[in-house]
């Protein structure tokens, strides 16, 4: 059986500077006609950054969960951007760091029932310390946690962030010998 959806109709219910909400009509599998709210978003970059045994985080106050969240440095995808250069860009501004090669190691969709998102996350190597450039509205701090103290805070659920789970599960999973 072809699972796929047909877009009938495409509604735009709100258009924002981070996301548009569309309201569709589709064609379902078995002929009848259904409804799908999706999110549009131009994506994002998160980047692993590794160094003595550390791992680069940032945590900051988000305002849809009301609490401060440990994340790897991340960002939304500008328009016309190549997600590579996010990360570079994103490294450099939330965590002080310059590199000189971003690995994509995945891409990863959030939430695919309801939005259009797709993460990439990238490993960044050959890193010299420079200096933060954070946007105006944000408000973070960066700290190289050791990996053993990482593995801590996700077992204890400290670290709830999707991206970040699947980059930090990943590292210390890796043997590289």
């Amino acid at each position: 059986m072809d699972f796929e959806e047909k877009t009938l109709e495409k509604n735009v219910i709100y258009s924002g500077r981070i996301l548009n909400l569309r309201k569709d009509k589709v064609s379902l599998p078995d002929g009848n006609t259904g409804v799908r709210e999706i999110i549009e978003h131009s994506g994002g970059s998160a980047i692993l950054c590794e160094k003595e045994d550390k791992i680069l985080m940032v945590k900051q106050f988000r305002y849809a969960y009301k609490e401060e969240i440990w994340e790897i440095p991340a960002g939304k995808v500008n328009e016309g951007e190549n997600p590579i250069d996010t990360a570079f860009r994103e490294l450099e501004e939330e965590g002080g760091i310059k590199a000189e090669k971003m690995e994509l190691l995945f891409s990863v969709y959030p939430s695919p029932g309801y939005t259009s998102e797709i993460i990439r996350i990238y490993r960044a190597t050959g890193l010299t310390e420079s200096a933060t450039h954070l946007d105006e509205d944000e408000f973070l701090s960066a700290e190289w946690i050791e990996k053993p103290r990482l593995q801590k805070m996700i077992e204890s659920g400290e670290i709830k962030d999707s991206k970040t789970l699947i980059a930090l599960l990943f590292a210390l999973g890796r043997r590289d010998d």
